[in-house]
């Protein structure tokens, strides 16, 4: 059982590490913090540290480093988040401000969040599934052309074109558009993409009906998509910057990068504190191959449900400040969506 001053020793270690990158000694923690005692007591706590596998000796003779259990530990400790600077907060406005749409709005919210950490940035799309469509439109880009744009009150925009045999006058685009809206139209995406099938089914002229399977067709491959997990990302060239922070290679985290599916299912499987804060530390990532890399992430509120916002990167990182980065855009994300919702 760690004592609490043992705790502040871990803590006292686990700063120290992350700033500059050098295992710490008992003598310079009592030098960089007022414990109130000697060398000898600091020593005493640290073998007890080291009993308990949260430090260990990277080299004989050498300072101390934190462990994946000691990170854990510490992050499950954490007294508060180190707040932000009212630059880091404007950077946050200014950067989330007036975005043209939803899939701006990530963009710009993983670009701010690796700006402010230095990590690569991560952030879900909110759960398509169960958002509602709210508009449809059609519209006629040539003779075998079609625009279909749907729009959910999740803030979700697509945008994707028909493409068919014959051509189609406005009367029929009128038919057309009337059906599909009628149908589609306060339908969640699921009910959607399940009431498709009967887009087609009324008695029509054949170049109508043959225009309505086509959509139905469409419609459906992005309703699709809708129900997918998305995840957006930022900063990946930041890992090349920290090689020299990993034991082994990075090529496993470019690799999770890339794929995405490895990083939405981490992501889903991590478990918030009532926060909605989460964090999971180096070997707790062994099951996704990545016992390497820290992930830190914090909970936004859409429409649909909750999703998440975070960054990833070596263990020997900053947790309290990227805790702090990842929750005040989480924070702001959320209030934007909340606006989005409340206009429209």
């Amino acid at each position: 059982m760690v004592s609490e001053r043992g705790l502040q020793v871990l803590r006292a270690i686990v700063q120290d590490y992350v700033e500059t990158r050098e295992p710490v000694g008992s003598r310079a923690i009592v030098e960089r913090h007022a414990f109130g005692v000697s060398a000898a007591t600091i020593r005493n706590d640290m073998a007890q540290l080291e009993d308990e596998e949260l430090i260990t000796a990277p080299h004989t003779s050498s300072g101390r480093v934190p462990t994946d259990k000691g990170y854990r530990v510490f992050v499950n400790h954490l007294a508060q988040l180190r707040p932000l600077s009212s630059a880091q907060r404007r950077a946050i406005t200014a950067f989330l401000a007036e975005p043209t749409d939803l899939d701006d709005l990530m963009a710009r919210t993983v670009r701010v969040l690796t700006r402010l950490t230095g990590q690569v940035a991560l952030a879900q799309y909110p759960s398509f599934a169960r958002a509602h469509i709210t508009h449809v439109e059609i519209v006629a880009l040539g003779p075998h052309r079609l625009l279909v744009v749907l729009v959910t009150d999740s803030g979700a925009v697509s945008q994707r074109i028909a493409v068919f045999d014959g051509s189609l006058d406005e009367q029929d685009m009128a038919i057309i558009r009337t059906r599909v809206s009628s149908l589609l139209t306060g339908e969640s995406v699921g009910e959607a993409s399940a009431l498709l099938s009967q887009l087609a089914e009324v008695p029509h002229e054949q170049r109508i009906t043959a225009a309505l399977a086509t959509l139905a067709r469409v419609i459906g491959e992005e309703l699709a998509e809708f129900r997918q997990e998305r995840l957006v990302m930022a900063g990946a060239a930041t890992l090349a910057r920290r090689e020299h922070d990993f034991r082994g290679s990075i090529h496993p985290l470019l690799e999770a990068i890339e794929e995405q599916v490895t990083l939405l299912r981490l992501m889903s499987e991590m478990v918030v504190d009532e926060h909605g804060l989460a964090a999971s530390i180096g070997t707790e990532n062994e099951a996704f191959g990545l016992p390497e890399a820290s992930i830190v992430t914090s909970n936004y509120a859409s429409a649909t449900g909750t999703a998440r916002v975070g960054v990833m990167g070596p263990t020997r990182m900053d947790y309290p400040s990227n805790f702090a980065a990842a929750r005040a855009v989480a924070r702001y994300l959320s209030d934007l969506l909340d606006d989005d919702e409340k206009s429209q």
